[in-house]
């Protein structure tokens, strides 16, 4: 489903009374209202100074998730379809899936710098096996009497993939990228606090360490509007590529 204007309005304006009502009852500098929040957030970006944090942070977020849809989905489907395969990785898998990924942080930064390259594997690493398990579930959950039709019109293994299998696949794989895109602005707020000098996590503790609370919840907003415009646009493409569940 995807949002109208005016379910997100109504959904801002119950979020914001909340807030307000909550900043009034603890009447202290460091928790400030959604409005003073807005306009520092206003200003912020017209000045220039947390546009170019949020592009940073838009940029590692979209990196990261390409990289793992390249790696993690085509994986995924094969595991789905190929048992042998599956009995192989499935205990890599298994082993490697519940490890927190963020604690490998220092190692990463060890061995690639402090860079967008450290950022970007750890978000990597994080995201990747989500991917993998959504897209191989949902692979093995497809109708084995659905495959075997298309194989007796003379349909060979891409052909069972390209009408088949990814078909199948999408909706619970474009599940899987929601899933990934919150858990990656997560893990991207402890990546940007280590050792970052740009990116909306650098600029929440930057201002944190300043104490000014207004342009720390500015860039607190600025984080969430990028995680609902990536949500929005997930949505749009899943209402075009998989038209038939709003038939």
């Amino acid at each position: 489903m995807v949002l109208t204007w005016r379910d997100l309005a109504i959904g801002i304006a119950l979020i914001g009374l909340a807030w307000w009502a909550l900043a009034a009852a603890v009447s202290n500098p460091a928790f400030p209202g959604p409005l003073p929040a807005a306009d520092a957030l206003a200003r912020l970006l017209v000045a220039g100074e947390l546009a170019a944090h949020l592009a940073a942070s838009a940029w590692r977020v979209l990196a990261s998730l390409a990289v793992s849809l390249v790696l993690a989905v085509p994986l995924g489907l094969v595991l789905g379809r190929k048992q042998a395969w599956d009995r192989v990785l499935a205990p890599a898998v298994y082993l490697l899936y519940p490890v927190p990924k963020i604690v490998l942080l220092p190692l990463i930064m060890v061995l690639a710098g402090i860079g967008e390259v450290a950022k970007i594997t750890v978000i990597f690493l994080v995201i990747f096996f989500q991917l993998l398990v959504t897209t191989r579930d949902a692979a093995r959950a497809i109708p084995v009497p659905t495959v075997l039709s298309v194989k007796s019109l003379g349909a060979g293994e891409g052909d069972i993939y390209r009408h088949v299998v990814i078909p199948a696949c999408l909706p619970a794989i474009l599940t899987g990228v929601r899933i990934s895109l919150g858990t990656a602005i997560s893990v991207l707020f402890f990546a940007e606090t280590v050792a970052g000098t740009s990116g909306l996590g650098y600029a929440i503790l930057d201002a944190w360490h300043r104490a000014a609370y207004s342009q720390m919840f500015a860039a607190i907003l600025a984080m969430s509007l990028l995680g609902l415009s990536f949500y929005y646009i997930i949505d749009l493409l899943e209402r075009w590529w998989c038209r038939w569940q709003y038939l």
